[in-house]
């Protein structure tokens, strides 16, 4: 039998049948493509004052409501996908965090224009701890509050700790080389140069 570590969503996830299929195959790994990126962002959003098992039963009707997450889908939305959203059952109903989402769309569009992607702007930005994110974070977008940006950062492999090091995930996603297993280089190199 695994023990699962306290205080951790390791503890809640493991062979949870909810929680288990996102901790064991998405929580914590790097994550490569805008509509993912922009997925997790929105899910993080929608999830503040809400349980995350609350969005996981959402998310399928997420992915449907915002058109698979595709930037320039989303960025193009009017008013009457506003109206269709806060109508939609399958999705959180709050016109705040609907109206982020889309004006996020269009702040990520102009980040793949400078930087080519998310990913690229996160990595160019990268490292910081968390409360550097959380500026950057609430001076780009919408409806980021530290534990929004925390998590998202978390879940996307930019910030250690989604996995106890004791959870049987917590090798696999070493094994895919997140960006915070990157940081001790970033500083070993820093080190170095001051060393020598």
């Amino acid at each position: 039998m695994i023990e699962k570590p306290k205080g951790t969503y390791c503890r809640v996830a493991i062979g949870d049948p909810l929680h288990g299929p996102y901790h064991d195959l998405e929580y914590g790994f790097p994550v490569s493509s805008d509509e993912a990126f922009f997925e997790r962002l929105v899910l993080e959003i929608n999830q503040a004052g809400l349980s995350w098992a609350t969005i996981l039963r959402k998310r399928e009707g997420f992915r449907t409501a915002y058109r698979g997450f595709d930037l320039d889908t989303v960025a193009a939305f009017g008013d009457e996908d506003v109206a269709r959203l806060l109508a939609d059952a399958s999705i959180i109903r709050n016109r705040l965090k609907v109206e982020a989402a889309i004006s996020n769309a269009k702040r990520l569009q102009e980040i793949r224009e400078t930087d080519g992607s998310f990913r690229a702007w996160l990595d160019r930005h990268h490292p910081r701890d968390k409360q550097e994110w959380v500026k950057l974070f609430k001076k780009t977008f919408r409806f980021t509050g530290g534990e929004i940006v925390g998590e998202f950062l978390l879940s996307s492999g930019y910030l250690a700790g989604a996995h106890h090091e004791n959870c049987p995930v917590f090798e696999q996603v070493l094994a895919k080389k997140p960006a915070w297993t990157l940081e001790h280089l970033c500083y070993e190199a820093d080190r170095s140069v001051i060393i020598t």
